[in-house]
């Protein structure tokens, strides 16, 4: 007989009828049912009322689904005591793990989702394929050019070339490839407070020089001086030689002076070839303002310290020079690279001579004059020094 026939009300109402006096058979044929069904209702529903079956139907009901509930729970925690030791932080990874519990736990996919914590439509996509190879083509061929690049300049070369793309995408892409940059030695980490560093407003404003040394492949040691704008991060000079002294240092700023302008200050450090008598008397003769770092305050020079620091990294670590003429070509060619196609996060992405470049537009506009030499304002009273340096007397 089917459940659904009688309900618990029409079932007490028969044993009622039975109670009256009713005959057995005579109740049987009036509502079709077997001896058999009456004696197991009455011995299930006999003496309750109706009331009190209506209670009992709901207890029934609440327990057959807490039942389930436990049973649904001990499932999930059997699935997920399988996946202990699993590290689900990528989407293949929650992906793979869906797949799993669907296949030895008989779970259904909406429910492996939910208990994973897996989007259905994420899960449901189907990634179409060779639709990026151009993109990973171009991708593997700067970053081949470029071996030094992460994958924001990266993304900035491809904008370049008018590749409309994600950041986000480019780092997938940059990840899937294996061409993650190895960090060279361990990070320097600052102790204590610094005061931000002063940006000047001009170009020719503010000039850094700094040295960089390094050796040729049969172990003569050779020295690099940098010469940086600090407000466009324009590597003026990187002069190459084996010996810089401060005559030297002098004839390259003259000759720097002669194709741009006098700036209105130099920062350096305490070095000897800085700190000679020629180098002093060529800026009081011109009336340039020589600013000294404290001593073993480098973070005071960041800029030349942060060109010297992409020079090693891009250039000197990834050569072997054979002859000083051969460091010359190679360190020149990379300076006139690093001024005119590398992209520039600091600059919003901009290379300096196009960050010079706009600058020198945009004071054209306020003045409504022409340009000076070296596409730059008139000389200005430059920032006020980093905080902690003192000027050396002379």
């Amino acid at each position: 007989m089917r459940k659904s026939r009688f309900c618990e009300e029409q079932i007490i109402a028969v044993l009622r009828e039975h109670d009256a006096g009713v005959k057995t058979a005579d109740l049987c044929r009036k509502h079709g049912i077997s001896d058999a069904t009456l004696y197991n209702w009455k011995a299930k529903y006999g003496g309750l009322k109706v009331s009190e079956a209506a209670r009992l139907r709901t207890l029934e009901d609440e327990n057959r689904r807490l039942k389930k509930l436990l049973a649904e729970a001990v499932l999930d925690n059997a699935a997920l005591k399988d996946l202990l030791g699993k590290k689900l932080t990528t989407p293949a990874a929650r992906f793979a793990a869906v797949e799993a519990v669907i296949k030895h736990h008989g779970f259904s996919e909406r429910r492996a989702c939910g208990l994973l914590g897996v989007d259905r439509s994420a899960f449901q996509y189907e990634r179409r394929p060779g639709t990026d190879d151009a993109l990973r083509a171009r991708l593997r061929h700067h970053a081949g050019e470029r071996r030094r690049f992460g994958y924001r300049r990266l993304a900035m070369l491809l904008k370049r070339e008018g590749a409309c793309v994600n950041l986000k995408k480019v780092y997938r892409l940059y990840r899937e490839e294996k061409l993650t940059v190895r960090r060279r030695g361990g990070r320097k980490r600052a102790l204590g407070t610094r005061a931000p560093m002063v940006i000047p407003q001009e170009a020719n404003q503010r000039w850094s020089l700094d040295f960089v040394s390094d050796a040729l492949a049969d172990g003569r040691r050779f020295r690099v001086l940098n010469v940086v704008d600090d407000h466009t991060r324009e590597a003026l000079a990187t002069v190459v030689d084996t010996s810089l002294s401060g005559l030297r240092v002098v004839r390259e700023l003259d000759r720097l002076v002669a194709e741009r302008r006098l700036p209105a200050m130099v920062v350096s450090d305490n070095g000897t070839e800085l700190t000679s008598t020629a180098v002093l008397r060529w800026a009081q003769e011109r009336g340039v303002e020589w600013h000294y770092i404290a001593p073993g305050k480098p973070m005071q020079n960041a800029f030349v310290e942060s060109f010297n620091g992409r020079l090693r990294d891009e250039c000197l670590n990834e050569h072997v020079f054979g002859t000083l003429f051969e460091a010359r070509r190679i360190i020149d060619a990379w300076r006139i690279d690093y001024n005119t196609a590398r992209p520039h996060t600091s600059l919003a992405g901009l290379t300096p001579m196009e960050f010079a470049a706009k600058a020198s537009a945009l004071a054209m506009q306020q003045t409504g004059g022409t340009a000076p030499r070296g596409g730059s304002m008139p000389p200005a009273c430059c920032s006020p020094a980093p905080q902690g340096a003192e000027q050396e007397q002379t």
